[in-house]
């Protein structure tokens, strides 16, 4: 009987999903259980893959290693070993991961119709009348600033480009934002060989979410661009209102280095996050309110050292008795009446002897 060669499967990504925090990972087929990396659960498990969402577009690649971010976690974690709790001061740094989170890079065209005060400085000189140092009143004249104000509307147009927006649940935008920006010139296209090896997570937010989410961090830049752009020394009173066109919403992987730590089990894990390019940090480590009140106890002790020291020094001298005499004649004690004296049988009295008798 011929033997047969074994027949090989090929290797596709499993999809997990995590009972925690909700992220879905993209894992290698092998990997059937993994530790959530945004959230530090085990209770990790299997479903099946989505085919509803978009394929990825492009991979922004990770050029910071794991050493490195391992290095930059302690430095970042040393500033801050203070007033942290103990919890996630013992926690390993060897547990950090790379992941590849969804992100949806936002483009449009963009017609503004604006209306604003606009405020333009001039100088004039004027006269003026005051008094000088002797009390006399003097003319003078001074440059002053004045501001005349005119109406101002228009049309704006401008293409808004590069808005990143996060399209993973377990990621909330803000913290997405706080270690922008990323290097969008090195990204290339996706292919499945640049995620071998990594955790990639799969969309876990609807494309709407996203759109929505991407038009309101436009507007909101265009509203500062705006400013910017205003004529004039100053300018108030500005209402816009743009119109988008040509709108596109691309998905792409970011790098991020993430820590988490199970600190206290009825508290949600501390997070890190890392950007993979240029290794900005951003996470709040939890404080322990125990250690914070004791320095603070700390401080008033030494603040009212010296005072107790003084008032202890003070009750410690022995008081001095006596009374303390006065250098004023009319409150010195008037003198003791002496007893009265006898005369003599022969009409003499004695002499005084200057002592007690």
């Amino acid at each position: 009987m011929t033997r047969r060669p074994p027949v090989l499967f090929p290797r596709a990504p499993v999809q997990l999903e995590c009972e925690t925090c909700g992220a879905s990972l993209r894992v290698e087929a092998d990997q059937r259980t993994a530790v959530c990396p945004y959230c530090a659960s085990p209770s990790v498990v299997e479903r099946p893959p989505s085919h509803g969402r978009p394929p990825p577009h492009f991979v922004l690649g990770f050029t910071m290693t794991r050493e490195s971010a391992q290095g930059a976690v302690k430095a970042w974690l040393g500033k801050r070993s203070l007033f942290v709790q103990s919890g996630v001061r013992a926690g390993s740094i060897d547990s950090i991961r790379g992941v590849y989170t969804p992100a949806y890079l936002y483009s449009a065209m963009a017609q503004t119709r604006y209306a604003a005060e606009i405020g333009e400085n001039y100088q004039e000189t004027e006269t003026y009348t005051t008094t000088d140092e002797k009390g006399n009143t003097v003319t003078r004249t001074r440059v002053v600033t004045r501001t005349e104000h005119r109406h101002l509307e228009g049309l704006h147009a401008t293409y808004v480009m590069d808005v990143l927006v996060v399209a993973s649940r377990a990621v909330p935008n803000a913290e997405l934002e706080a270690i922008e920006p990323f290097d969008l010139r090195t990204m290339r296209r996706y292919t499945p060989a640049v995620l071998s090896g990594w955790i990639a997570e799969e969309p876990t937010m609807t494309q709407d979410e996203c759109c929505a989410l991407a038009r309101r961090e436009a507007l909101e830049k265009i509203g500062r661009d705006l400013s910017v752009f205003m004529p004039g020394d100053s300018h108030h009173g500005l209402v816009h209102e743009t119109r988008l066109d040509r709108e596109t919403l691309e998905l792409l992987y970011v790098p991020l280095w993430v820590l988490a730590i199970r600190h206290d089990p009825r508290e949600p894990p501390f997070r890190v996050l890392i950007n993979g390019q240029t290794g900005a940090i951003h996470g709040k480590a939890p404080l322990s309110w125990i250690k914070i009140a004791l320095a603070v106890l700390l401080v008033l002790l030494l603040i009212a050292a010296p005072f107790v020291l003084a008032a202890a020094r003070d009750r410690g001298q022995p008081e001095r008795r006596g009374a303390v005499r006065s250098t004023d004649p009319a409150a010195a004690p008037a003198p003791a009446p002496r007893p009265a004296e006898r005369a003599r049988p022969d009409g003499t009295r004695p002499a005084p002897t200057g002592g007690q008798r």
